[in-house]
């Protein structure tokens, strides 16, 4: 049985991620109680049989927190049991993010009452459900994904996921809006030559052919991706060894609309040729 565990904070889309689950096939429950879920999949086994090979459920902090802290115990035991593949999905957004989704539906946060405000809601929510948080697999950062994008995002990279695959995902961005959460591997080419800075290109992105033009003709760009694709060529394979189910490749420029989109398509492409699941996301041109 393939069992994901999605959690995070309220507020960051793990409804959406549930019924895009529901969508792909899945079994999906949401706000079952932490102490509940040892019986509820023993149940599963026991009068589903093989019916439902693919289970979803959904611990946030409408779950009963008292008992959050045991979670991660129970996590590592199903993961080492032989008929189980156990993986653990973050759903996140940013502080004041939350707040402004929260006050724009003007929805109660699951832990606020007369004695916490929304602020203090959130920030309480996220030191409980820390211990859950820290043993996921996958870290999902919403702040700036809509909800079809986190819908195609979970379709495309965690549902349609065979068991024991690697997802390596490739997304551009810019830094002046912000590094993204959850990337695991940053690279910084701002160093590479600007094509902002020539009229004609300005307006155009990485995804076009005069920009790739630009780019390709320094000896610079050339380097900076022979240097990458070896170097994720030598260390993925140490992350596959280590059981590692995805990997977020996050290449960023400055306002990410033509280097690092360049470069980003650049290894996708080289990479996706060799390689099963392999994503590429644009987070500023989205």
């Amino acid at each position: 049985m393939k069992l994901l565990i999605i959690t995070g904070m309220s507020g960051s889309g793990k409804t959406i991620a549930l019924r895009a689950l529901e969508d792909a096939g899945f079994f999906c429950t949401d706000n079952l109680p932490v102490c509940l879920l040892d019986a509820f999949l023993e149940h599963m086994i026991e009068s589903q049989g093989d019916q439902v090979e693919q289970v979803a459920i959904g611990i946030d902090a409408r779950s009963q927190l008292a008992n959050m802290a045991d979670l991660p115990q129970l996590i590592d035991r199903l993961r080492q049991q032989q008929d189980f593949e156990c993986e653990v999905i973050s759903i996140e957004a940013k502080r004041e993010t939350l707040i402004k989704r929260f006050s724009e539906t003007r929805r109660k946060h699951p832990l606020s009452d007369h004695n916490l405000s929304l602020e203090q809601a959130i920030d309480k929510e996220r030191e409980l459900l820390a211990p859950l948080i820290d043993t996921a697999d996958l870290h999902i950062d919403t702040t700036q994904t809509t909800l079809h994008e986190l819908r195609d995002l979970i379709r495309k990279r965690v549902s349609g996921k065979a068991d024991g695959q690697l997802s390596i995902s490739f997304e551009s961005f810019g830094f002046k809006h912000g590094v993204p959460a959850d990337a695991d591997f940053v690279f910084d080419v701002r160093c590479l030559p600007n094509p902002h800075w020539q009229t004609e290109l300005r307006p155009l992105t990485g995804l076009n052919s005069e920009v790739a033009k630009f780019l390709e003709q320094h000896d610079q760009t050339k380097k900076m991706l022979r240097d990458l694709t070896k170097f994720l060529h030598d260390w993925i394979p140490n992350f596959e060894a280590d059981g590692r189910s995805y990997l977020t490749v996050a290449i960023g420029c400055t306002g990410g609309q033509h280097r690092s989109v360049y470069i980003s398509n650049q290894l996708y492409q080289h990479f996706s040729a060799k390689r099963p699941k392999v994503l590429n996301r644009h987070r500023e041109l989205s």
